[in-house]
């Protein structure tokens, strides 16, 4: 039964990918089948009950649509008793820097989520409840990253979480793994190939720490050969 939830799940939030073309749609259906941080989001009940978001370098807002065919399949009682509620979606803000993925996005979503063209160094953030940035930060250089991580704790309300999945540079060959196929996904979704800043795990703990911050780390590789860990981030409690 899971396994058949998962599939309606994969394929309700892959269907609006129809109307912005046939690349939209198999990406979105490949990504979500194969990258385990979607599920785990419900599995592990890791999102706010009520929800303001902010995707930060969104892609072509596969979040979003998972967010909102997670929550029309839980209204009308189709749902795991075993996972989390889905969130109660107040608002859906994606940034990304890439035209053709703002375009994939927008076609799909229409006006479910509000998806900006825009820098994330530079962009407004506003005020959120989750914030989440999945294989983004390694793109930045360093000061880049401690900067976009300071105006990101800023932004969350004092409850909130980001939402971090990062690459441990520490992990040896799942690490050069990752990189690989970055770097080939990279090229496939046609972007040029970037300078990849990486830090290990413990790296990424003492600067989220040095920040103020609260650290949980979720090995997220699951089903993959890479190196992926989900950073569940919070304000330390006082």
């Amino acid at each position: 039964m899971t396994e058949n939830f998962k599939r309606l799940l994969i394929e309700t939030a892959a269907a609006p990918y129809r109307r912005a073309g046939r690349f939209a749609w198999h990406f979105a259906r490949n990504k979500l089948k194969a990258d385990p941080v979607f599920v785990a989001l419900f599995e592990r009940g890791l999102l706010p009950e009520r929800v303001r978001l902010l995707d930060l370098g969104c892609g072509q807002g596969l979040l979003a649509s998972l967010l909102i065919a997670a929550r029309e399949l839980y209204d009308a009682g189709n749902w795991l008793p075993s996972w989390a509620p889905p969130p109660r979606i107040e608002a859906l803000r994606g940034i990304e820097l890439m035209p053709s993925d703002v375009a994939r996005a927008r076609n799909a979503l229409g006006t479910g989520a509000e998806i900006v063209a825009g820098d994330i160094r530079e962009a407004e953030f506003g005020i959120a409840d989750a914030v989440v940035v999945l294989d983004v930060l390694h793109y930045m250089a360093y000061p880049d990253q401690e900067a976009l991580l300071r105006r990101i704790r800023n932004a969350l309300t004092p409850r909130g979480v980001l939402l971090l999945r990062v690459g441990d540079a520490g992990a040896g060959l799942p690490f050069l793994v990752s990189l690989w196929a970055d770097r080939l996904v990279t090229f496939v979704r046609g972007h040029r190939l970037p300078t990849l800043h990486c830090r290990s795990l413990a790296a990424w703990r003492k600067l989220l720490a040095d920040l103020g911050l609260a650290v949980e780390a979720l090995p997220m590789s699951e089903g993959t050969p890479f190196a992926n860990v989900l950073l569940v981030v919070r304000a330390r409690e006082a």
